[in-house]
C-alpha cells in the first residue's frame, strides 16, 4: 500500500478508503489511485487484513458428494448468495453425512478460521452433528431437522407433496400412488407428510409407497410395478429423476402418459420440460434458500440474530403434459 502511496502521490490512508470504496474520495484522486494498483499489480493481504479486522471473509459450506440437483443446486445458491455478499467460500463435500463425518468438516473449517459455516443437513445423520458444534461458531442449518436449536432455512416440503396431491385429485383421480425418497432424508419424510395427509383428509385410499432412492433406477422398478397393478391412474414421485424412471417403465409397457396414468414430480431440473410429455413437477427456489441462508448467517456474525430463527421457502407448483383429467 505505501508504493500505491507514493505511485499515486497521495496517502496511505486514501489508498485505504479507496480500496474500501469508500465515498469521500474525490473522482480524480480514486482513478489515479486505482491506475497506480493495476500498474504495480497490487494485491490485499487477506491474512494480514483478517489480523486486524478480526474476520477471514470466509464461509464454510459442509455438503457432500453428489449428483443430486436439490443438494448441489443448494449448494450453487449458497455460493453465490455468499459471493454477492462480499465473502469467500470453502467448501468441504463429503462422501457420507453420518454424524462423525459432518463434525470433523466442521472442525476442520473453524481450524482455517472462516467466520461461520452452512451446513446443507437433509439427513438426520448429519443433523445430530449439529448439535455439538464449536463453542462461539455461526451456523445455519438448510433442510435441517429442527430439532438441534441452529437456525435454518428449509423448502416446505410437506406444502409441495400437498400441491402435487390436490392436483392428481382436483383432475378426477380416486388416489394417488407415491414413489418415495430414501429414508433418514427429511425431504422424503416430508414428502409422505404431505401426500398422505391430502389422501386422508379427502377419505381415499392411502396406498403403500414404493420405495426409492432419488434414481432412475428406483423409479423404473417402480413403474414395472405399477404398470402391473389394476386401477393404478395417477403417481406422485418425489423426485424428477424418479418421475423419468416411471415415464420409462411405463412406456416400455405400452401404458400412456397421461391418458392412463398421470406422473408428477419434484424439483422441477432443467430437463423435466423436455422429457416426454413434458414433466408436471414442484418447483424449489434454491436461490432464495441460499440467500436467506447466508442473511441468517451474517446476522449470527453481526451479533443480529440473539434466538433460534427457522425460514421456510415456499415451493410451486408447475403444470405440463404429464398430468390429465382420469380417463
Amino acid at each position: 500500500m505505501a508504493d500505491v502511496a507514493r505511485e499515486a502521490g497521495v496517502s496511505h490512508q486514501t489508498v485505504s478508503r479507496v480500496l474500501n470504496d469508500h465515498p469521500n474520495v474525490r473522482p480524480d484522486t480514486r482513478a489515479r489511485v486505482e491506475a497506480a494498483i493495476s500498474r504495480l499489480g497490487y494485491r490485499r493481504n487477506l491474512v494480514a487484513r483478517a489480523l486486524v479486522t478480526k474476520r477471514s471473509r470466509t464461509l464454510g459450506v459442509v455438503s457432500f458428494d453428489t449428483t443430486l440437483y436439490g443438494p448441489a443446486s443448494m449448494m450453487y445458491g449458497i455460493e453465490q448468495a455468499a459471493r454477492t455478499a462480499g465473502y469467500f467460500v470453502s467448501i468441504v463435500s463429503l462422501k457420507s453425512l453420518d454424524a462423525a463425518n459432518v463434525r470433523d468438516a466442521i472442525d476442520y473449517l473453524a481450524e482455517q478460521g472462516v467466520d461461520g459455516v452452512v451446513v446443507i443437513a437433509p439427513q438426520r445423520s448429519a443433523g445430530r452433528a449439529l448439535e455439538s458444534l464449536p463453542q462461539g461458531l455461526p451456523a445455519v442449518a438448510v433442510e435441517g431437522s429442527h430439532t438441534t436449536g441452529v437456525p435454518e432455512v428449509c423448502i416446505d416440503q410437506v406444502e409441495g407433496a400437498r400441491l402435487a396431491t390436490r392436483h392428481l385429485l382436483d383432475l378426477g383421480h380416486e388416489t394417488v400412488w407415491h414413489v418415495s425418497g430414501p429414508a433418514d432424508w427429511m425431504e422424503s419424510e416430508g414428502r409422505i407428510e404431505g401426500w398422505r395427509s391430502v389422501l386422508e383428509e379427502a377419505g381415499r385410499p392411502v396406498p403403500e409407497p414404493l420405495a426409492g432412492d432419488w434414481s432412475p433406477r428406483a423409479g423404473y422398478e417402480a413403474g414395472k410395478s405399477l404398470a402391473a397393478m389394476r386401477g393404478v391412474t395417477a403417481v406422485f414421485a418425489a423426485n424428477d429423476q424418479m418421475a423419468l424412471g416411471v415415464l420409462r417403465a411405463l412406456t416400455e409397457e405400452g401404458v400412456r402418459v397421461p391418458e392412463q396414468i398421470s406422473i408428477v414430480g419434484f424439483d422441477d431440473i432443467p430437463e423435466s420440460e423436455f422429457f416426454s410429455p413434458p414433466l408436471t413437477t414442484v418447483r424449489q427456489d434454491f436461490d432464495v434458500v441460499g440467500r436467506h441462508s447466508i442473511e441468517l448467517l451474517l446476522r449470527q456474525i453481526d451479533g443480529g440474530l440473539s434466538a433460534y430463527e427457522r425460514l421456510v421457502v415456499p415451493p410451486s407448483l408447475v403444470v405440463r403434459s404429464s398430468t390429465a383429467r382420469v380417463p
